[in-house]
């Protein structure tokens, strides 16, 4: 108890060397007392409002910002420079917050219910996707300043719900629209006029979407049937296909208590490995073809399918009653190679940039876990409040994350 006393103290603290004192909030960081950000990384920490920063070398949290409001689902996507964490809270609340001062910087209130978001290539504009109003907005990164409001509306007076934003190539963004069987791509390089263009009828339900690391491929998951929608972002002009049409055809699904999720972190070489809806199996898919070219059967329903940034591991981890299990897939063989029990409802892993080591995070257990990828041995355990999605600052570089 006295270490989190001690780290909510702090919380407030700028990263300075030994010996400095607190800086007023207006106030710049020498530069020669400031940290790199590269070693940085964020927890949700979903029951308090507070985001826990983490140091992945010294496999530590450093500090906590609270005041962010609900983050039952919430999402981080990080500056260029990785100084800055965008944290998008369920409750319609986007915050900016100094990884260096600990500090909230800008907040803003931009919609009643929230599920995420994307920052812009070139770091200018952040993308919130909405649930209430239906929609996606799109805010200066400096400022938080809105810059364009993108309304889903599919029908007069009617509004989607925005799933699988992702940032593309260009100031661009993708996005799905749950309740209107679309994607829509949205140019924002001019964001007082972007340019939106709607592909229609993709297929039942789009719940989440990928974008695969070149930027040239985007994924929706369809929750209405058994399938995928996939659009070539290099085409002219780009359209909306069916794949894996029927992968469930002639088996009784099982019902789902969780919706998985897709993202690029299940892009390994030329293969995607994607959850399966209602079924124990994740889906190995050709990204050349994208045709299905094998299943792995696994221990539940999986939830996150994520690749080891080398590509020759995927992590699995479940919905309930299953989620207290992780499951490792070694990718040239196909096969299941362990099964972990990492903590009471698993809710996220992420890999360090090189991934030497995987941070799975416990929600019952309050505990975020740091395992060798290699050797399977937990590395650190580390004492965090209701721990949900973790985020590392090399996210800043990669397409989609």
């Amino acid at each position: 108890m006295r270490r989190r006393t001690l780290l909510r103290a702090l919380a407030a603290t700028p990263l300075l060397g030994s010996g400095c004192a607190a800086l007023p909030d207006t106030a710049p960081v020498p530069a020669a007392a400031t940290v790199g950000t590269g070693d940085l990384g964020v927890v949700i920490e979903r029951a308090r409002g507070t985001l826990a920063i983490v140091d992945t070398s010294r496999r530590a949290v450093v500090a906590e910002v609270p005041g962010l409001g609900d983050l039952s689902h919430a999402s981080v996507v990080f500056s260029r420079d990785t100084r800055y964490a965008y944290v998008f809270g369920r409750d319609g609340g986007l915050s900016k917050v100094d990884l260096l001062t600990r500090r909230v910087q800008a907040r803003v209130m931009q919609a009643g219910n929230s599920i995420g978001g994307a920052i812009s290539a070139d770091g200018t504009l952040v993308a919130a996707q909405n649930y209430t109003p239906g929609g996606v907005k799109v805010f200066d990164a400096a400022t938080l300043a809105l810059r364009a409001d993108l309304p889903a509306e599919y029908a007069p007076g009617k509004r989607s719900r925005v799933v699988g934003l992702v940032d593309l190539p260009g100031q661009r963004f993708a996005f799905s629209l749950f309740d209107a069987d679309a994607i829509w791509i949205a140019d924002c390089s001019d964001p007082a006029q972007p340019r939106v263009t709607r592909l229609e009828g993709i297929g039942r339900s789009p719940y989440d979407a990928l974008v695969t690391p070149d930027g040239r491929h985007y994924i929706a998951g369809l929750f209405g049937e058994d399938g995928l929608a996939h659009v070539d972002l290099w085409a002219d002009p780009p359209r909306a296909r069916r794949i894996l049409a029927g992968y469930g055809r002639g088996q009784e699904p099982l019902p789902v208590y969780k919706m998985p999720h897709l993202r690029g972190w299940a892009v390994a070489s030329r293969r995607a490995y994607l959850p399966a809806i209602g079924r124990h199996e994740v889906l190995v898919v050709d990204t050349e073809t994208w045709q299905e070219v094998g299943r792995i059967p696994v221990a539940g329903q999986p939830v996150f399918v994520i690749a080891r940034p080398d590509g020759r591991q995927v992590w699995v981890n479940f919905s309930v009653p299953d989620y207290d299990r992780v499951q490792v897939i070694d990718t040239p063989s196909q096969k299941i190679v362990a099964t972990l029990s990492p903590g009471k409802a698993v809710l996220h892993m992420e890999f360090t940039p090189r991934g030497e080591a995987v941070w799975i995070s416990a929600r019952d257990d309050h505990r975020v876990s740091v395992v060798d990828t290699q050797s399977l041995r937990t590395l650190a355990a580390l004492d965090v409040d209701s721990p949900s999605g973790i985020f590392f600052t090399a996210r800043a570089h990669r397409i989609g994350f």
